[in-house]
């Protein structure tokens, strides 16, 4: 009954600590996207001569992302929440939604320039 005990413990410590994992995991993939999504951006804007405070939206940087991959086949983070409208010189935002899921393994210093 005590080993039964003792493993249990040892799981649920196990289960946290992979859980916690799973979303630093969502917080770098979805940190990774925003850097992307801001260079083809940015590359959007320089091959169409646009300023800052130009919008786009996600079907104007989509020619500008690697394809077959999940990202530039939905345009949406881990959560399912959408990247865009994009703005010249500001850079993709991370949603609330998925800030807000993510803010307990990813403080708000970890998410900058994008929040």
């Amino acid at each position: 009954m005590i080993v039964v005990a003792i493993i249990a413990m040892i799981a649920a410590m196990a289960v946290n600590n992979v859980i916690r994992a799973r979303k630093r995991t969502q917080a770098m993939k979805t940190l990774d996207e925003l850097r992307v999504l801001d260079g083809a951006l940015d590359q959007w804007a320089f091959e169409n001569n646009k300023k800052a405070g130009d919008v786009a939206v996600f079907s104007d940087v989509k020619p500008f992302l690697k394809t077959m991959n999940k990202l530039s086949v939905s345009g949406r983070d881990v959560f399912g929440q959408a990247y865009g409208p994009f703005t010249v010189d500001t850079g993709p935002k991370v949603s609330t939604f998925t800030f807000n899921a993510l803010s307990d393994v990813a403080p708000a210093e970890f998410w900058s320039p994008f929040k």
